[in-house]
């Protein structure tokens, strides 16, 4: 009776101090939360971000993703005009021909950008933009400075100096300089995506290529239209489908070889395989280094040692692969059945037979799983690895995103790389069923 007397109040201390323990975790956690958030929203400068953001360069670069811009120009040295698609020779219209806004007259140009905007190429390098609810702007080259009719404080979407004007307005942008007079005029959608300017299918409809006259006397129409597209020089489809091919083929290479270069080790480094501890110990740490430097690392390495290539980008893929199935094999085959291997094995059958009908039947699964689970992972990987070794996919969307100014080629690739991977995650899910489930 005096123990129970004891007992109780020591028991009852006990519970309270958990129960105020329990609490404090509690109330500790989101505390420790909330420090958190406050020490980023400091050191990450925050409110810095939100100065320095752009929101109208943002504007403009979404606007360049789904419309192009064509540019009429004209050097100020040689008087001579041009316009392009893009700018580019690829897209560049035949000397003295144009889209129908732009009318040549002898020496003069007139450009007519839509909604009353007007701009005219004069003789002896002058300029002439008309702006509805402003009035005529003019400007002239004296040497090597811009004369202007501009007086006072010029509007903001007016940037003057002694070298450069340029006009920035809702249906296009003009610029002066010393060298060039350049008008640019944007549009919606990918211009040439499908037929270029010199080609004879350009500006015709899907129908008429299927139904209508023979176009190009010497092909088929779809004969033509076809490869016409595939070597379309502005968008070079036939070179990008062979970067995809690459992409995918680097993320091949480098899972399946890490696979079959892992399994074996997996059975070096499992406990109920290998019995010297030695060996365990060495080749785990082996998997730990490999799975320890990340691909992009490997890649750098790599570059230097071997060159840029597709193939660098397969085995830096390869060697962190390895790791991490290293890993992860070695772990699944400490997790058998032994009643199966003791199962073969009294049959008589060898060690080699046992682990062939006894131990990778289990693992198999999981094995394959995970395999194309990376496969998978990897061919999205691969899109940046092509960027730093200089294949694939990723090189292209590299070089379109240093130019700055055909961001309708970086949709486009970006969204390749998507259905590349949606393609690749229903490919490894069919896999799955057919090879696991066998369904």
């Amino acid at each position: 009776m005096p123990t129970d007397v004891i007992a109780g109040p020591s028991l009852k201390h006990d519970i309270d101090r958990l129960f105020l323990r329990k609490k404090l975790v509690a109330l500790a956690a989101p505390v420790l939360v909330i420090a958190y958030l406050v020490y980023v929203f400091f050191a990450f400068d925050i409110m810095g971000l939100a100065a320095r953001a752009r929101l109208d360069n943002a504007a403009i670069l979404v606007s360049d993703m789904y419309s192009y811009k064509t540019h009429v120009t004209r050097d100020n040295r040689s008087g001579k005009t041009s316009v392009a698609i893009e700018g580019e020779r690829k897209g560049a219209y035949p000397d003295g021909q144009g889209p129908d806004w732009v009318t040549f007259a002898g020496q003069t140009t007139l450009i007519d950008l839509g909604a009353g905007y007007e701009v005219s190429f004069l003789p002896e390098n002058r300029l002439s933009v008309i702006v509805p609810g402003y009035g005529e702007i003019t400007a002239y080259l004296d040497g090597r400075l811009i004369v202007t009719n501009l007086t006072g404080e010029v509007p903001d979407w007016i940037s003057l100096s002694e070298t450069r004007m340029t006009i920035t307005t809702d249906e296009g942008r003009i610029s002066l300089t010393r060298s060039k007079t350049e008008v640019f005029n944007y549009f919606t959608g990918w211009e040439l995506f499908f037929f270029t300017l010199d080609s004879p299918y350009y500006g015709t409809s899907l129908t008429d290529i299927l139904f209508g006259e023979r176009i190009d006397p010497a092909r088929l129409n779809i004969v033509g239209a076809a490869q016409d597209f595939w070597h379309n020089k502005m968008w070079g489809h036939s070179q990008v489908a062979w970067a995809l091919f690459e992409t995918v083929l680097m993320a091949f290479l480098g899972t399946f070889g890490a696979a079959i270069i892992a399994l074996p080790l997996a059975f070096l480094a499992a406990r109920n395989f290998a019995r010297l501890q030695s060996i365990r110990f060495a080749l785990r740490r082996v998997f730990d280094l490999f799975r320890g430097i990340d691909g992009l690392i490997w890649t750098i390495i790599l570059s230097r040692a071997f060159g840029p290539g597709p193939l660098t980008g397969a085995l830096a893929i390869l060697l962190t692969d390895t790791g991490s199935f290293g890993k992860m094999f070695s772990e699944a085959l400490e997790n058998v059945d032994g009643k199966q291997i003791e199962g073969v094995a009294s049959t008589g059958a060898a060690i080699p037979h046992r682990y062939r009908f006894g131990v990778i039947p289990q693992v198999t699964p999981v094995l394959l799983s995970q395999v194309l689970y990376f496969f998978e992972s990897n061919t999205r990987s691969a899109t940046i690895i092509g960027a730093i070794t200089g294949g694939g996919i990723g090189l292209l969307l590299t070089q379109a995103m240093i130019t700055q100014k055909d961001w309708e080629e970086v949709t486009y690739y970006i969204i390749l790389v998507v259905l590349m991977v949606m393609a690749m995650d229903s490919v490894s899910g069919w896999l799955r069923r057919k090879l696991i489930k066998g369904a």
